[in-house]
């Protein structure tokens, strides 16, 4: 049974190096007429404020663009850290978000209110904990429109300093480097090929207003790829982005945040327990069985471990981690599993930012 080890390593293998060979990277700048839309949902985010508005202060090449960020009835310091921050900074923009309505979650609903407000061509949404680099809006944008697309999502460079960050979070880039060729994605019409990431996210403002705003993803906690898929539905076409060398994030920083944060989200990445099913007899597949048949005496497990690690390797490489850690991926596979099944069994008892998904 040698070829269920074989034919899936030798497909992610495949596809990986097409990837590592043609995703798009906004290396270019330009200077950016059209007007920007910055906008910002935070909830509870106060250490994060004053690098936040730092990195937004210090974008550059931008001839007109407006920053908004709302505050989502936080119950820390981060409505008053927002005002003391932008207080000088006349094109930062301060808002109060108003009470959940029911049938939304609360970033959604956060972006919907930021993007009823802005008045940019462009609307790009960040996430709180995000820094970007000087020409990072800059260099997007000049992506976004080099490459004819109408919308675009850099994905940053994933800060890892504890083990059970460099486990996991590596993972999250690898899935898609390793399963969809990205440069048929972006001019597919098939919204099960999207990707996407909202934590730093353009997208031309027409191309939004056409779907509603965030409305196609009111109440989805992948709210990013929902977006995404509705964007694509109505014609548009966009895709992810190495944008390590432009933003960078550290999502978690303990094995409780990641539980929590993979606990509230994984159960709806595979759309279903069959889905689910399928994603974890596929890491099994890729990243178990095959460590356990090569020290069992089979030359084809010794060669799946080779090529899925060198996948891993690929994707380090283009996204910034430490390529040594491709060497764990059979651990990274059985977390990601647990956190799988996890996430399945406590849906709707999860707490994120003081509410319950």
């Amino acid at each position: 049974m040698d070829y269920l080890l074989i034919i899936p390593a030798g497909f992610i293998l495949f596809i990986s190096l097409i990837n590592f060979l043609t995703i798009r990277t906004p290396n270019k700048a330009t200077q950016i007429e059209e007007s920007i839309s910055v906008i910002v949902p935070l909830r509870n985010e106060a250490k994060n404020v004053a690098e936040l508005v730092a990195s937004l202060h210090n974008q550059k090449n931008l001839t007109q663009v407006e920053f908004l960020l709302l505050d989502d009835n936080s119950e820390d310091d981060t409505l008053a850290l927002l005002q003391q921050h932008t207080s000088a900074l006349s094109n930062f923009h301060i808002l109060t978000g108003s009470t959940l309505p029911q049938g939304w979650i609360g970033k959604t609903w956060a972006l919907q209110q930021l993007f009823e407000r802005a008045s940019g061509e462009i609307i790009i949404s960040v996430d709180a904990d995000v820094r970007l680099f000087p020409d990072a809006i800059n260099r997007a944008v000049t992506l976004l429109k080099n490459s004819q697309l109408d919308f675009l999502s850099p994905y940053p460079k994933q800060l890892s300093f504890s083990w059970s960050e460099r486990l996991i979070q590596p993972l999250l880039q690898w899935s898609w480097m390793s399963t969809v060729v990205l440069r048929i994605a972006e001019k597919s019409s098939i919204s099960s090929m999207v990707v996407a990431n909202g934590q730093f996210f353009i997208v031309r403002r027409a191309a939004l207003a056409q779907v509603g705003g965030y409305d196609s993803a009111r109440n989805k906690v992948l709210d990013d790829v929902e977006l995404a898929r509705a964007l694509v539905k109505q014609g548009s076409h966009g895709c992810v982005a190495n944008g390590a060398e432009i933003a960078s994030t550290r999502m978690y920083s303990s094995w409780g945040e990641i539980q929590a944060g993979y606990g509230k989200s994984l159960h709806a990445a595979f759309g279903s327990v069959f889905g689910s099913g399928i994603a974890i007899a596929f890491l099994f597949l890729t990243g178990i069985a095959p460590l356990v048949a090569g020290i069992m005496g089979s030359y084809a497990g010794w060669y799946a471990y080779a090529a899925v690690t060198l996948t891993r390797v690929m994707s380090s490489i283009k996204s910034g981690k430490n390529p040594l850690d491709a060497l764990l991926h059979p651990i990274s596979s059985a977390l990601l599993i647990y956190l799988i099944i996890y996430s399945w069994l406590m849906r709707g008892q999860v707490q994120w930012k003081g509410r319950t998904l």
